[in-house]
């Protein structure tokens, strides 16, 4: 048998999960704009007692590509993550392709991680060119072959959604995302463009409106209760 003490426990506990979901639902609409973001899915579970709980889920399907014409820009069009290291050496993975050159001519992330291996662009180019399995290749001034000066890589994870969220839309491997695997041939890279986040705004902002309407009843009946508990309360006395 269930007390009044017991059905406002679980009354706030049911509320509070149902907070933790709108905070992943607000993330997704915040991060509309952002650069190959991947939608976060919070699935609640009820149990046989009454209580919620939840399991959050990352959606790793592709997004829209979205054309830019900048050299450095690329987009993933396929499964996969570019690795990219920090100025400490922490390797971190991404499918953020906006890139661009630091102070020393090497490409990075908008945040300064070093792309690959290190990939360094002389000054003295007339063009450069980013094919689809990654080589980076340049036409210098006065010559009129290409020069390739290394190769963008592409890795894959057996559990993407093991992986654990990085600042700055970075990804790093965990125990249940196994460890990263070379995508040798592949042709994934598109030159000239950005893959665009994969959430759906109107499917979010639907959730938010049922999700406030749901938690407007929960706390309205915690209210509830609680009044009939101190009534209880004021009886006994």
């Amino acid at each position: 048998m269930t007390t009044l003490q017991g059905l406002i426990r679980r009354g706030i506990i049911n509320t509070n999960v149902q907070f933790e979901r709108l905070g992943y639902i607000s993330s997704n609409i915040g991060n509309l704009n952002t650069n190959a973001y991947k939608q976060v899915r919070f699935e609640q579970i009820l149990d046989e007692n009454g209580y919620l709980d939840g399991e959050v889920r990352y959606d790793y399907s592709q997004g829209a590509f979205m054309k830019t014409n900048q050299p450095l820009d690329v987009a993933l069009t396929g499964p996969g993550f570019i690795p990219v290291t920090s100025p400490n050496g922490e390797v971190q993975y991404t499918r953020d392709g906006s890139f661009k050159l630091d102070k020393d001519g090497y490409i990075v992330t908008n945040d300064g991680y070093l792309v690959g291996d290190g990939i360094k662009v002389p000054v003295n180019h007339e063009g450069l060119r980013i094919k689809q399995d990654g080589t980076v290749l340049i036409i210098e001034k006065g010559h009129t072959q290409h020069t390739v000066l290394g190769k963008i890589p592409v890795v894959q994870f057996q559990n993407p959604e093991g992986l654990k969220p990085a600042e700055y839309n970075k990804v790093v491997p965990t125990a249940d995302s196994g460890e990263p695997r070379l995508v040798k041939e592949h042709n994934y890279i598109a030159q000239g463009g950005l893959e665009r986040s994969n959430a759906n705004y109107i499917a979010n902002v639907n959730e938010v409106l049922r999700l406030n309407s749901s938690m407007i009843a929960g706390t309205r009946l915690i209210k509830v209760i609680d009044d009939m508990y101190q009534r209880s309360i004021n009886l006994t006395q």
